[in-house]
């Protein structure tokens, strides 16, 4: 038919410049994409730094909010909206305006934004801390919100850039999202494995905004599309946000895999020190005394040490997280002789705990770094009179301490008369210690429990209870009741536990289940 093109098969077309094919007869499309390995690089680089920005994001947050599932699910969520909507936003922007001209201004402004992070977390943490969910939620959506959608809109605008041909557009798409996927993990496992242990993470976060900035003056001007005086004026703005960011400083003392730790004076004792880990207070030291404990949990837990029978003897104890090691050097004072198995999952609180919290290992105190629920397994087989836990926090559940598999394996490393001492921390209407305690019945013989009373008389109240559970009735010696705490013994724990069900490996909802 006159004046319509010759369409042909694909197998009838001709490779043209870079693999595209074309239309015999009609001229291929100018380039105007970049080197394959340039767009690759550029979509690698930027969907990578939105996963370190967004693994960091835990670690910024984690001093203010606490290191939650909580947290987790909405630093996800809304780094998950920002991609998706930067994808959408992006390449309506790459049919609209120039992809050339998109470019480098996607790069600069990403790397601007992702310097902007750590001060605009480190301003509002401040100001929210200790605020909860919906604290974590508005600090996220303003830190990490529009850095994750600035960056995200990086591959489309490439994609569209490097579409010169309708038939190569599979291959182009498929590819560079490839690369960007790569990015992502590249991204992830960097910053969980490299950056984080070897860098402060305000260092990392200044080092990708200078990355992606200096990328994209880079592009701009070697596109053409960046004036030298737009150049100039990003390198200024990254070097005021990154002061900011240095300026601004930490709180911590330490920052680990796990925790934003310090060491707090206390002024009312010379040797008083408080370790607090993210947003709370964790343990109390007096590097003067050992023997005193401030805290009303950490006593519970001492008279029932102090009580085990017989009196003043040693005793071999294995404990489930160190933390400030208040109660190991506590025993070891209180019971000289006795040998002590910390099982600390951080390696970085352990030096901490050295280097200022007066910890001294030896053969009657070692330590052990690695996840409990793995290193309780090489303990032997009733080799404790008691198994110390305290690896809960007020904000950090380690669910898998606390169901009925894990509760097997301490009831396997204790001896007929060893004790199982737990600390939890809940609120009223109590829901984790109510599952936490129905597992420990499914397991022990009899178990009590120690807390502040709601009322005189009444039922326990929040904050800190102690779980004492053991093979055989607990002896009215174990059943402490100082500093304001009143022990409920078994048909007391059985009604608090009502049809609680207890928690396994494949059902533990601890998270959910605190309250408060």
């Amino acid at each position: 038919m006159g004046g319509l093109p010759e369409w042909t098969w694909a197998s009838d077309r001709t490779p043209a410049a870079g693999g595209a094919f074309h239309t015999p007869g009609v001229a291929p499309p100018a380039r105007t994409g970049l080197p394959p390995a340039a767009a690759a690089g550029l979509v690698f680089l930027a969907s990578g730094a939105v996963l370190v920005l967004e693994i960091l994001g835990v670690r910024l947050l984690a001093p203010y909010v606490g290191l939650t599932l909580e947290t987790y699910t909405t630093i996800i969520g809304v780094v998950l909206a920002g991609i998706a909507a930067g994808a959408a936003l992006g390449g309506r922007a790459a049919d609209v305006v120039a992809p050339r001209r998109l470019l480098a201004a996607l790069l600069i402004a990403g790397g601007l934004l992702a310097l902007l992070t750590v001060p605009v977390v480190r301003l509002l943490g401040e100001a929210g801390r200790g605020g909860g969910t919906a604290t974590a939620l508005a600090i996220t959506l303003f830190s990490l919100l529009a850095p994750a959608a600035v960056l995200s809109a990086v591959t489309p605008v490439v994609v569209k850039l490097q579409l010169a041909d309708l038939a190569a557009s599979g291959t182009v798409v498929g590819r560079l999202s490839a690369w960007a996927t790569a990015g992502a993990l590249a991204g992830t496992f960097a910053t969980g494995f490299v950056l984080v242990p070897l860098l402060p993470v305000t260092v990392t976060v200044i080092g990708v905004g200078a990355l992606l900035i200096a990328t994209g003056v880079l592009a701009g001007l070697r596109l053409r599309t960046l004036p030298g005086t737009a150049a100039a004026g990003a390198a200024a703005g990254a070097l005021v946000l990154a002061g900011g960011a240095v300026a601004i400083g930490t709180s911590c003392t330490v920052e680990s895999l796990y925790h934003c730790a310090r060491v707090e004076l206390d002024p009312a004792r010379d040797g008083g020190r408080t370790l607090v880990l993210d947003d709370l207070r964790h343990a109390y030291v007096d590097l003067d005394d050992p023997r005193h404990l401030e805290f009303a949990y950490t006593r519970w837990m001492g008279d029932a040490l102090d009580a085990m029978r017989p009196p003043g003897a040693p005793l071999d104890a294995v404990f489930l997280g160190g933390g400030g090691f208040t109660l190991p050097r506590y025993l070891a004072a209180s019971r000289p002789g006795s040998r002590s198995r910390v099982l600390e999952v951080d390696p970085e609180l352990v030096a901490l705990a050295r280097g200022r919290l007066g910890l001294r290992t030896s053969a009657a105190l070692r330590v052990r770094v690695g996840d409990a629920r793995l290193t309780l397994r090489d303990e032997p087989t009733a080799s404790a009179d008691v198994v110390v836990g305290d690896a809960f926090g007020g904000r950090s559940i380690p669910w898998h301490l606390a169901t009925a598999e894990f509760v097997a394996d301490v009831r396997r490393v204790l001896r007929p008369r060893g004790l199982y001492l737990l600390n939890l921390l809940d609120r009223p209407p109590l829901a984790l210690v109510r599952a936490e305690a129905a597992t420990l019945r499914a397991a022990f013989a009899d178990v009590g429990v120690v807390a502040q009373p709601r009322f005189p008389g009444g039922g326990p109240g929040g904050g800190n209870l102690v779980l004492i559970a053991g093979e055989r009735p607990l002896p009215p010696a174990v059943r402490p009741e100082s500093v304001g705490g009143r022990f409920y013994p078994a048909t007391q724990l059985a009604r608090l536990v009502g049809d609680a069900a207890p928690l396994t490996d494949d059902d533990a909802p601890a998270d959910q289940l605190r309250s408060g």
